[in-house]
């Protein structure tokens, strides 16, 4: 009987953990996805009922002033398209050199300690914008599409993960019984290696998709010509636009006489960064969506081992 009621306790137990861990996480889901849905409801609802501070779990009227606000700049559309091919076409050489040098450093070879710590300090330390600035411009890449795809190729953090996960799901036998069989590095890397990495190719695509999708700061310090100018860069003049010429006298006093004018225009002011936000989160919302099942098995296994 006393073992019996050690049991009955010890589920009673569980049973209040099982629910104090489910209202924790519920709490926490509502924390992260409460803002994701207010901007939502922010960007569809009258720019009065969002001024107001009515908008705060349902649409309120419904109105697109901010999204025309928006899409009214004339170089929304290029800059959107410019956006999709640096993401697609940096991140797809990102991950092709992430996976190359990953594999190298999960083989054996003189030196290879050094190497190894090298890679790690420059993830501490940089030699800074203006040493990198002067080299991109030396290099003849200033102001060209080439240097919005190859800045930053390869982040550190993802090569320690990369290289983990090919040591731990493609065993050291495996290559040795290639090589019994004639492969070299190409073959082994290419034939087996990666039909092997699919998880951890679909990780790094979500990291450096998501980071050049989000990357505005490139544009501003090397692009010059506008027409090659990505979506983040334009959104932000969008927003800098709006509501500074809301708030200086040079805006009042052109709409002197037209109070209507200085309404619409704060208004429309209010709801347009919602608007940005939303149409600048959407791809990368939908990039995480399709490839979430590979995302936490590729995340877990590449960071097993240090």
């Amino acid at each position: 009987m006393a073992a019996r009621g050690v049991q009955v306790n010890k589920a009673n137990t569980d049973k209040v953990f099982d629910r104090i861990n489910l209202i924790f996480w519920v709490i926490v889901l509502v924390a992260i996805l409460y803002p994701l849905w207010l901007i939502i409801v922010a960007s569809v609802s009258e720019p009065d009922a969002v001024m107001m501070g009515k908008a705060l779990l349902w649409p309120v009227g419904f109105s697109w002033t901010g999204y025309q606000a928006v899409f009214q700049h004339k170089q929304l559309i290029s800059s959107y398209a410019n956006s999709i091919f640096y993401t697609v076409s940096g991140s797809a050489i990102s991950v092709a050199v992430t996976m190359m040098a990953a594999y190298a450093l999960t083989r054996k070879f003189k030196g290879k300690k050094g190497v190894n710590l090298y890679i790690i300090i420059t993830m501490f330390f940089s030699g800074g914008l203006i040493p990198q600035f002067l080299m991109n411009r030396t290099l003849g890449l200033y102001n060209t599409v080439l240097i919005m795809i190859i800045i930053n190729g390869v982040s550190v953090w993802n090569l320690m993960v990369a290289r983990t996960y090919i040591s731990s799901a493609v065993p050291n036998e495996l290559y040795e019984a290639a090589a019994i069989d004639g492969a070299d590095h190409f073959i082994y890397f290419f034939r087996i290696v990666l039909p092997l990495s699919g998880t951890i190719i679909a990780v790094l695509a979500v990291y450096y998709g998501v980071a050049r999708w989000n990357d505005y700061f490139t544009a501003l310090v090397y692009i010059r010509d506008r027409a090659k100018l990505p979506l983040q860069t334009i959104l932000r003049e969008v927003i800098a636009t709006l509501t500074t010429s809301t708030s200086d006298a040079d805006f009042f006093s052109a709409y002197a006489n037209d109070s209507h004018a200085i309404s619409e225009a704060i208004r429309r002011a209010q709801v347009a960064k919602y608007c940005c936000i939303v149409v600048s989160t959407v791809p990368t919302v939908a990039l995480y969506m399709l490839m979430q099942k590979y995302f936490v098995k590729g995340v877990l296994i590449g960071s097993l081992k240090g």
